[in-house]
């Protein structure tokens, strides 16, 4: 049996002062794939603070891929991308109950969705994470998943 497919897609600080080649060219994959399904397709986007390399206007901020027409762009100072944000109601409204998350950092926006009994797919070909992040929201992800 092959697994439900996802409903949307959280493409995490995906920005021109974090997002690196190699991670790239998997999260367009995910990309077109999520709308060519018609998956909703969430962009969430890193506000940093004054002097930092994503502060708000500068061209680090700025996203490094093309937002599809109608793809919403959420802002957010903190690393969870559900705190401060309308992601959870956007998902809530169309019903999602299975997503994939990509990009820079994802750990805490793969908690806060799978505290809120979300099904997460994490593609290990699409993010990019600190080392001990990294152990740390796998360790997460299949502690809570059962695997």
């Amino acid at each position: 049996m092959s697994p439900a497919p996802v409903q949307a897609l959280l493409v995490v600080d995906v920005q021109a002062a974090t997002a690196a080649d190699e991670e790239l060219t998997a999260v367009r994959r995910l990309l077109g794939a999520a709308r060519r399904t018609g998956a909703l397709v969430v962009h969430l986007r890193h506000d940093g603070p004054a002097g930092a390399p994503d502060e708000v206007g500068t061209p680090g901020w700025r996203l490094h891929l093309p937002v599809g027409g109608g793809e919403p762009v959420l802002g957010r100072a903190g690393d969870d991308g559900f705190a401060g944000t309308d992601l959870g109601a956007l998902l809530d409204a169309r019903g999602v109950r299975r997503t994939a998350v990509c990009g820079i950092s994802p750990a805490a926006t793969i908690r806060a969705a799978l505290d809120r009994g979300l099904d997460v797919v994490v593609a290990d070909d699409a993010h990019a994470v600190p080392g001990a992040e990294v152990a740390d929201a796998t360790e997460v992800v299949f502690t809570r998943t059962g695997v």
